[in-house]
């Protein structure tokens, strides 16, 4: 059997990797922290370079049902993406294993024993399962992650020398999890808090240093749609006046400029656009992103553009509103009505309904809400959490990313 100083010098002469083959693998590795795809790229990397039929990356242990969060590279349905598997956590011989640690098998028990064990005779086998390595990877965000390749019995074991490769690996691995985790949730966060400014109302735009649109929300996309006081021109945000034009692309180019001068909170402007439909002019801030002072080039975020309609139909949730003030469905829709800047008769018009009903519901939502006047009404209405409807930011060119739940497949995959 191969001591680990044998493997030690067989890793540093190259017989067991080559370092331009060991370079690449790290790299896939470390660029799998960026998506899951990539993540899975690095996972069939492992997988070809260990000659396995599986490895598996189980990201989450079952609670009460068998069924574990997991990421498979190998000839399986569902290989490749975050998705959920038949896992039977309490039978697995191999938890309970020193984190950050690699063992095989052989560490663990012996090969009668396995052959024995419910957990191989029960899953394992069915599934071509038999000679197995792997660690439990600690990381400061989400726990212990559990990873392990395997390979049929008709494959070798696995020796000492990939052993040591393996024990090589796993910190990059483990760096690479921490980061994708991150990052992760970075993007999940920046997700909520624009969906919160979108269910508000205000339009957001995010523009590049020469003022091209790079991101809108919905509120913007269907502003700008009407083309009333703004309007994209080829990519770009322009105003329909033209000395309103002229002072909207000042204030974005001044903004563009302390961006690269890293004066994000010194220079928000506001601005005045008029419309020609007649109505309130639309409110416009102008601010720059905070600069990154180590990422340059084109096409990076270095503007932001807030407006708001005042007199645009407010986003509110029926539900949240019938259930924050406890309204009847009629009391609601007449409330949200009236939220939106309709007079009492406008919203009986609407909905249908006669002056007198709507006098009622009316008595009675101000019962419920504590307040006696209709502009009280109002403001307490669009002060209130109802405002938090739905919404999202996209890319201006392409599609914006949607979160797919997990699918349950039936594999009974080694622990």
């Amino acid at each position: 059997m191969t001591t680990i100083i044998e493997a030690e010098t067989a890793f540093a002469a190259g017989r067991l990797i080559s370092m331009d083959e060991y370079d690449r693998i790290v790299g896939c590795i470390h660029d799998g922290a960026l998506e899951d795809d990539r993540l899975s790229a690095a996972l069939e990397e492992l997988r070809l370079l260990f000659r396995a039929n599986f490895v598996t990356l189980i990201l989450r242990i079952p609670g009460v049902e068998d069924v574990g969060l997991m990421m498979v590279a190998g000839n399986l349905e569902g290989r490749g993406r975050v998705t959920y598997y038949a896992y039977y956590h309490n039978d697995t011989p191999f938890s309970g294993q020193p984190v950050d640690k690699v063992f095989t098998l052989d560490d663990v028990m012996t090969e009668d024993e396995w052959r024995n064990s419910v957990y191989y005779q029960g899953y394992s086998r069915d599934n071509d399962v038999f000679h197995v390595m792997g660690a439990d990877i600690s990381t400061p965000e989400a726990g212990v992650l559990r990873f392990r390749i395997t390979r049929p019995e008709s494959a070798p074991r696995f020796n000492q020398e990939e052993k040591l490769l393996c024990s090589r690996l796993l910190p990059h691995l483990r760096r690479s999890l921490h980061v994708h985790n991150l990052l992760g949730r970075s993007e999940l966060l920046g997700n909520l808090y624009s969906q919160a400014i979108n269910r508000l109302s205000v339009a957001t735009l995010v523009l590049d240093d020469t003022g091209a649109v790079l991101q809108l929300n919905d509120v913007a996309r269907e502003m700008l749609k009407l083309s009333d006081g703004l309007k994209l021109v080829g990519g770009r945000l322009e105003a329909n006046y033209p000395s309103d034009n002229r002072n909207l692309h000042k204030m974005i180019r001044e903004a563009a400029e302390s961006h690269d001068l890293g004066m994000a909170t010194e220079a928000r402007e506001a601005l005045s656009i008029a419309r020609p439909s007649g109505e309130v002019s639309l409110g416009v801030v102008v601010e720059p992103v905070p600069s990154m002072e180590w990422a340059e080039g084109k096409g990076q975020p270095a503007v932001m553009v807030y407006i708001r309609d005042a007199v645009g139909r407010s986003q509110v949730d029926a539900r949240i509103a019938k259930e924050l003030f406890n309204f009847t469905p009629a009391e609601t829709a007449l409330a949200l009505e009236l939220a939106n800047g309709l007079s009492l008769e406008e919203a009986a018009e609407n909905l249908g309904i006669m002056r007198n009903t709507a006098r009622a519901h009316l008595r009675a939502i101000f019962s419920k809400t504590g307040v006696r006047r209709q502009a009280e009404l109002v403001r307490v209405m669009l002060n209130s959490v109802v405002s938090l409807g739905q919404g999202g930011i996209s890319p201006y060119r392409g599609t914006s990313a949607s979160l797919i739940k997990p699918e349950v497949k039936p594999l009974r995959t080694t622990g």
